[in-house]
């Protein structure tokens, strides 16, 4: 019998030195981003006021591999390559033959895998001579990602945080002034985006595509000032790309390949980022791999969104995107998982879903905390909401080789710890979670603001 270590490494020689690129692989690609204004194409001086030159190269590029600077690589080394865990503890907790790995992104300063893209954004900007970024955040770990990377390199950073995670999250606040950054509840009065929100609804929760407005709005009104995104964007996923190599790696010093890759979706970074480099073998060679990206039942973009164009934010500031989308002005309820209340998804994980490469699930709240303290009972790791929906999918899928018999390989990302979230995990003990779910009626009336695209 063959036996399994509980961790894999790799060395720090063995850190990739280039980022896959799926856009390369995929039969039918992205149709074109739209200007919001004119509805033509994007071109890449439209985009100019708001990212790096190379960003902008890298967001159009169809180069299967993009080379990871050398100050990058090196940056990295410091916190990279993530171990890759066999659950042996969750595996007996479920009585199940499955096999379960997870990776684990949490061991770097901002407790979860946004650094991975934060860090070349910083780089790129800087090279330019950009002096400062402007950012939003849902849950704060892309902020907090942000603020270290902008700290590194010698870059003011303004953060647009999603009110109620601004206020449900107070140390992740906390721990992006340590590093410098300046962090604003959003929707805010310092923008014509916040203060347009907040005279139609001076309560209002905020969402991602609300910070977004804001932050863009921010970046554009300054020369010496670029944005930067977390998630969603191809360059984004493209840096999150170390996080499936690094795995494939990984995977081959044991012999093992997985039957299942499974990741929480917000705007598709983390799924994308460990499920791409695998996907290319299907893509490829006719891997039978399971892809399968899951969100939150009170954010349910793919299972229950339209495939359409729309805007990146609810001010209609951002470039348009074909993608799956549950409408711009679309404000998802408050859980806490909210690195997941994005409104829309990656262009290019869009596209895959649709033409059926990767499949979807939505799960409630309340099912996404039972997994994680199962999770962190057996495992020791306290897992980020976010990262729980991952969690929750990968034990319905052990549950069921248990009543099978099947010995499957189960892969999913753990892209960060739960530390932070504590006041979330009092809820759920405390028997105060609610879970959310919406209509069709009610999703009907946010895809009425949709775009007319000829």
């Amino acid at each position: 019998m063959k036996t399994i270590p509980n961790r894999v490494y790799l060395t720090e020689d063995e850190l990739p030195k280039q980022y896959y690129n799926i856009a390369a692989d995929m039969p039918t690609r992205p149709k074109p981003y739209l200007n919001p204004v004119t509805k033509e194409p994007v071109q890449p001086d439209d985009l100019a006021p708001l990212f790096a030159k190379e960003l902008i190269a890298q967001e159009v590029s169809t180069e299967r591999y993009i080379d990871i600077p050398k100050q990058v690589r090196e940056i990295y080394a410091k916190f990279r390559p993530s171990p890759l865990i066999r659950a042996y503890g969750l595996e007996k907790a479920l009585d199940t033959p499955a096999k379960i790995y997870y990776k684990y992104e949490g061991n770097n300063p901002s407790g979860s895998h946004k650094l991975n893209s934060a860090i070349p954004q910083a780089f790129y900007n800087k090279a330019e001579g950009v002096r400062r970024l402007t950012t939003e955040t849902g849950a704060g770990q892309w902020g907090s990602a942000l603020s270290i990377a902008a700290q590194m390199f010698g870059l003011e950073c303004t953060v647009y945080m999603v009110r109620v995670s601004y206020e449900q999250k107070p140390y992740r606040r906390t721990l992006m002034q340590t590093y410098g950054a300046n962090v604003i509840a959003s929707p805010s009065t310092l923008t014509n985006a916040g203060r347009a929100i907040l005279e139609k609804d001076p309560d209002s929760l905020g969402s991602l595509g609300i910070a977004i407005s804001e932050a863009v709005e921010d970046a554009v009104m300054r020369d010496d000032t670029h944005y930067a995104l977390g998630s969603v964007l191809n360059h984004v996923i493209l840096h999150q790309t170390i996080i499936g190599l690094e795995a494939k790696k990984q995977f081959e010093k044991i012999d093992e390949y997985p039957d299942i890759v499974i990741g929480c979706n917000g705007g598709g970074s983390n799924f994308s980022g460990c499920a791409f480099p695998f996907l290319h073998d299907k893509l490829k060679n006719g891997a039978k791999t399971e892809f399968v990206a899951v969100e939150p039942a009170a954010c349910p973009k793919l299972t229950k969104g339209k495939f359409a164009y729309d805007y990146g934010d609810t001010a209609k500031m951002a470039p348009i995107a074909m993608m799956y989308t549950l409408g711009h002005d679309f404000v998802p309820a408050g859980i806490h998982a909210g690195g997941l209340r994005y409104h829309g998804d990656s262009a290019l994980l869009s596209q895959l879903y649709h033409d059926g490469y990767v499949s979807a699930a939505a799960v409630r709240q309340t099912d996404v905390f039972k997994a994680a303290v199962l999770f962190a009972r057996s495992e020791i790791i306290l897992p980020a909401p976010e990262s729980a929906h991952a969690i929750a999918y990968a034990i319905q899928k052990a549950l069921e080789c248990r009543e099978t018999g099947e010995a499957k390989t189960i892969f999913f990302n753990l892209s960060g710890h739960g530390d932070f979230d504590l006041a979330a995990y009092e809820e759920y003990l405390a028997g105060r979670l609610q879970d959310f779910e919406y209509t069709d009626e009610m999703l009907e009336k946010c895809f009425s603001t949709l775009p007319e695209i000829d």
